[in-house]
């Protein structure tokens, strides 16, 4: 581990995930809660009806969701996630996200 790892660490904390993020109305909300170059794990609060638009990465990810209820589409194939669900986002395939209610996500990148 070099100096500026060590940096990015924080000292050992519980956390209630859910209660990290508040919703705000008619937007999306994230905080990256750890990130190094083997990936990103960050918290998203979607309000009801938002969502992220059609797009690629070149990593593969990881979903889970924290609260609420979300339409996630990969590669044409349509979801429905409620809390306490994953769903795993394929490389390089097609996806979005839609709330379907108020919505929490924890999205865990690996760049490896």
């Amino acid at each position: 581990m070099n100096d500026q790892d060590q940096d990015s660490v924080k000292p050992a904390e519980i956390k209630r995930l859910v209660d990290l993020l508040r919703y705000q109305e008619g937007s999306i909300v994230s905080h990256v809660l750890l990130k190094n170059k083997g990936g990103t794990i960050t918290l998203f609060a979607f309000g009801e009806g938002e969502g992220l638009s059609e797009h690629t990465a070149p990593f593969d990810a990881l979903v889970v969701v924290i609260e609420g209820e979300a339409e996630i589409e990969i590669a044409g194939e349509s979801f429905r996630l409620h809390e306490g669900e994953t769903i795993t986002l394929p490389a390089n395939r097609p996806h979005s996200v839609r709330a379907a209610t108020n919505f929490k996500m924890l999205l865990i990148m690996i760049r490896a």
